[in-house]
Protein backbone atom coordinates (compact mmCIF):
# COMPACT_ATOMS: atom_id res chain seq x y z
CA UNK A 1 0.00 0.00 0.00
CA UNK A 2 1.30 3.26 -1.34
CA UNK A 3 0.16 6.49 0.26
CA UNK A 4 -2.00 9.31 -0.74
CA UNK A 5 -2.47 10.05 -4.34
CA UNK A 6 -0.73 7.25 -5.43
CA UNK A 7 -2.45 4.98 -3.85
CA UNK A 8 -5.67 7.05 -5.13
CA UNK A 9 -4.05 6.57 -8.51
CA UNK A 10 -3.93 2.49 -8.55
CA UNK A 11 -7.24 2.00 -6.88
CA UNK A 12 -8.82 4.10 -9.39
CA UNK A 13 -6.72 2.41 -12.54
CA UNK A 14 -7.57 -1.15 -11.06
CA UNK A 15 -11.25 -0.63 -11.18
CA UNK A 16 -10.67 -0.61 -15.28
CA UNK A 17 -12.01 -3.32 -16.69
CA UNK A 18 -9.08 -6.30 -17.09
CA UNK A 19 -6.61 -4.19 -15.13
CA UNK A 20 -5.40 -6.03 -12.20
CA UNK A 21 -3.74 -4.64 -8.78
CA UNK A 22 -0.61 -5.26 -10.54
CA UNK A 23 -0.75 -4.09 -13.73
CA UNK A 24 -2.55 -1.11 -12.12
CA UNK A 25 0.30 -0.79 -10.32
CA UNK A 26 2.71 -0.74 -12.93
CA UNK A 27 0.25 2.10 -14.87
CA UNK A 28 0.65 4.50 -12.02
CA UNK A 29 4.71 4.35 -11.89
CA UNK A 30 4.31 4.31 -15.58
CA UNK A 31 2.34 8.06 -15.05
CA UNK A 32 4.36 9.17 -12.20
CA UNK A 33 7.55 8.56 -14.54
CA UNK A 34 6.38 9.66 -17.72
CA UNK A 35 6.82 13.29 -18.57
CA UNK A 36 4.21 16.28 -17.90
CA UNK A 37 3.60 16.65 -21.37
CA UNK A 38 2.27 12.80 -22.05
CA UNK A 39 0.59 12.77 -18.94
CA UNK A 40 -1.58 16.12 -19.87
CA UNK A 41 -1.92 13.86 -23.88
CA UNK A 42 -3.51 10.97 -21.92
CA UNK A 43 -5.85 13.45 -19.17
CA UNK A 44 -7.05 15.57 -22.07
CA UNK A 45 -8.32 12.11 -24.02
CA UNK A 46 -10.06 11.24 -21.40
CA UNK A 47 -11.49 14.38 -21.19
CA UNK A 48 -11.74 14.60 -24.57
CA UNK A 49 -13.51 11.36 -25.34
CA UNK A 50 -16.67 11.66 -22.33
CA UNK A 51 -17.34 15.07 -24.13
CA UNK A 52 -17.75 14.59 -28.01
CA UNK A 53 -18.35 11.06 -28.15
CA UNK A 54 -21.90 9.98 -27.31
CA UNK A 55 -24.03 7.11 -29.01
CA UNK A 56 -25.81 6.62 -32.70
CA UNK A 57 -29.11 7.91 -31.88
CA UNK A 58 -30.13 4.67 -34.77
CA UNK A 59 -28.14 1.57 -33.87
CA UNK A 60 -25.93 2.35 -30.26
CA UNK A 61 -22.49 2.44 -31.90
CA UNK A 62 -19.79 5.22 -30.38
CA UNK A 63 -20.51 8.34 -32.55
CA UNK A 64 -19.47 11.97 -32.09
CA UNK A 65 -22.57 12.82 -34.50
CA UNK A 66 -25.97 12.63 -33.53
CA UNK A 67 -25.65 9.01 -35.98
CA UNK A 68 -22.45 7.20 -36.87
CA UNK A 69 -20.90 6.98 -39.98
CA UNK A 70 -22.12 3.64 -40.79
CA UNK A 71 -25.29 4.30 -40.54
CA UNK A 72 -25.00 7.80 -42.40
CA UNK A 73 -23.25 6.00 -44.92
CA UNK A 74 -26.28 5.07 -48.18
CA UNK A 75 -23.90 2.64 -49.69
CA UNK A 76 -24.57 -0.04 -46.62
CA UNK A 77 -27.33 -2.36 -47.38
CA UNK A 78 -30.23 -1.12 -45.30
CA UNK A 79 -31.77 -5.26 -45.51
CA UNK A 80 -29.11 -6.24 -42.89
CA UNK A 81 -28.76 -5.58 -39.52
CA UNK A 82 -26.10 -7.41 -37.63
CA UNK A 83 -27.11 -7.30 -34.03
CA UNK A 84 -23.50 -7.39 -31.84
CA UNK A 85 -23.27 -6.67 -27.64
CA UNK A 86 -21.01 -4.16 -27.75
CA UNK A 87 -19.56 -1.71 -29.99
CA UNK A 88 -16.01 -3.16 -29.84
CA UNK A 89 -17.79 -6.05 -31.96
CA UNK A 90 -18.67 -3.61 -34.93
CA UNK A 91 -15.18 -2.79 -34.96
CA UNK A 92 -14.32 -6.67 -35.34
CA UNK A 93 -17.16 -7.73 -38.02
CA UNK A 94 -16.09 -4.49 -40.03
CA UNK A 95 -12.06 -5.99 -39.69
CA UNK A 96 -13.65 -8.88 -41.58
CA UNK A 97 -14.90 -6.91 -44.59
CA UNK A 98 -17.39 -9.92 -44.96
CA UNK A 99 -20.48 -7.86 -43.66
CA UNK A 100 -21.88 -4.64 -45.50
CA UNK A 101 -25.37 -4.06 -43.77
CA UNK A 102 -25.88 -2.16 -40.75
CA UNK A 103 -25.64 -2.97 -37.17
CA UNK A 104 -27.16 -2.62 -33.96
CA UNK A 105 -25.83 -2.53 -30.43
CA UNK A 106 -27.72 -4.18 -27.50
CA UNK A 107 -25.54 -2.30 -24.92
CA UNK A 108 -24.74 -5.37 -23.54
CA UNK A 109 -26.09 -9.23 -22.41
CA UNK A 110 -28.62 -10.89 -20.72
CA UNK A 111 -27.12 -11.75 -17.67
CA UNK A 112 -29.16 -12.21 -14.27
CA UNK A 113 -26.19 -12.71 -12.04
CA UNK A 114 -25.53 -8.70 -12.85
CA UNK A 115 -28.95 -8.05 -12.60
CA UNK A 116 -29.13 -7.30 -16.14
CA UNK A 117 -32.47 -8.32 -17.96
CA UNK A 118 -33.69 -7.70 -21.63
CA UNK A 119 -35.26 -3.95 -20.09
CA UNK A 120 -31.65 -3.09 -19.79
CA UNK A 121 -30.89 -3.76 -23.55
CA UNK A 122 -31.58 -1.76 -26.86
CA UNK A 123 -34.12 -4.77 -27.45
CA UNK A 124 -37.00 -2.12 -28.17
CA UNK A 125 -35.07 0.50 -30.07
CA UNK A 126 -33.93 -2.81 -32.53
CA UNK A 127 -37.97 -3.45 -32.87
CA UNK A 128 -38.86 -0.23 -33.85
CA UNK A 129 -36.08 -0.24 -36.91
CA UNK A 130 -38.01 -3.73 -37.85
CA UNK A 131 -40.94 -1.50 -38.51
CA UNK A 132 -40.87 -0.04 -41.85
CA UNK A 133 -40.71 -3.30 -44.00
CA UNK A 134 -36.93 -2.85 -45.34
CA UNK A 135 -35.15 -5.20 -43.51
CA UNK A 136 -35.44 -8.66 -44.30
CA UNK A 137 -32.65 -10.25 -42.06
CA UNK A 138 -30.93 -10.15 -38.59
CA UNK A 139 -28.06 -11.55 -38.09
CA UNK A 140 -27.10 -12.33 -34.11
CA UNK A 141 -23.41 -11.71 -33.37
CA UNK A 142 -23.79 -12.19 -30.07
CA UNK A 143 -20.80 -13.82 -27.98
CA UNK A 144 -20.74 -17.65 -27.66
CA UNK A 145 -20.75 -17.33 -23.99
CA UNK A 146 -23.45 -18.29 -22.09
CA UNK A 147 -24.42 -14.78 -21.91
CA UNK A 148 -24.42 -14.47 -25.36
CA UNK A 149 -26.37 -18.02 -26.10
CA UNK A 150 -28.98 -16.51 -23.84
CA UNK A 151 -29.48 -13.31 -25.66
CA UNK A 152 -29.51 -15.18 -28.96
CA UNK A 153 -32.01 -17.61 -27.69
CA UNK A 154 -34.11 -14.46 -26.84
CA UNK A 155 -33.51 -12.36 -29.68
CA UNK A 156 -34.94 -15.46 -31.90
CA UNK A 157 -37.87 -16.35 -29.92
CA UNK A 158 -39.11 -12.77 -29.91
CA UNK A 159 -38.53 -12.36 -33.51
CA UNK A 160 -39.57 -15.02 -35.08
CA UNK A 161 -42.89 -13.47 -34.41
CA UNK A 162 -41.98 -10.72 -36.65
CA UNK A 163 -41.52 -12.81 -40.02
CA UNK A 164 -38.01 -11.55 -40.22
CA UNK A 165 -35.48 -13.97 -41.34
CA UNK A 166 -33.20 -14.72 -38.24
CA UNK A 167 -29.78 -16.32 -38.57
CA UNK A 168 -26.67 -16.68 -36.03
CA UNK A 169 -23.07 -16.58 -36.55
CA UNK A 170 -21.53 -20.06 -37.44
CA UNK A 171 -19.27 -21.16 -34.11
CA UNK A 172 -16.85 -23.50 -34.47
CA UNK A 173 -12.89 -24.13 -34.22
CA UNK A 174 -10.67 -21.81 -34.54
CA UNK A 175 -7.83 -21.81 -37.41
CA UNK A 176 -4.61 -23.39 -35.99
CA UNK A 177 -6.44 -25.10 -33.00
CA UNK A 178 -6.21 -28.22 -31.92
CA UNK A 179 -9.24 -30.78 -31.79
CA UNK A 180 -7.92 -32.18 -28.63
CA UNK A 181 -7.94 -29.03 -27.35
CA UNK A 182 -11.55 -27.64 -28.13
CA UNK A 183 -14.40 -28.17 -25.82
CA UNK A 184 -17.56 -30.04 -25.98
CA UNK A 185 -19.61 -27.07 -27.08
CA UNK A 186 -17.47 -25.60 -29.72
CA UNK A 187 -16.63 -29.40 -31.00
CA UNK A 188 -20.31 -29.74 -31.07
CA UNK A 189 -20.98 -26.74 -33.00
CA UNK A 190 -18.73 -27.56 -35.48
CA UNK A 191 -20.33 -31.18 -35.92
CA UNK A 192 -23.24 -28.70 -36.50
CA UNK A 193 -22.48 -26.23 -38.63
CA UNK A 194 -20.32 -28.39 -41.04
CA UNK A 195 -20.77 -28.19 -44.60
CA UNK A 196 -19.96 -29.66 -48.03
CA UNK A 197 -17.01 -29.68 -49.67
CA UNK A 198 -16.55 -30.56 -53.42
Amino acid sequence: MYEGAVQELIDELGRLPGVGPKSAQRIAFYILESDGEDTKRLVNAIVTVKERVKFCTICGNVAEQETCGICHDPRRDPSAICVVEESKDVIAVERTRSFRGKYHVLGGSINPIAGIGPEQLRIRELLSRLSDDQVQEIIIATDPNLEGEATATYLVRMLKTIGIKVTRLASGLPVGGDLEYADEITLGRAFEGRRTVS
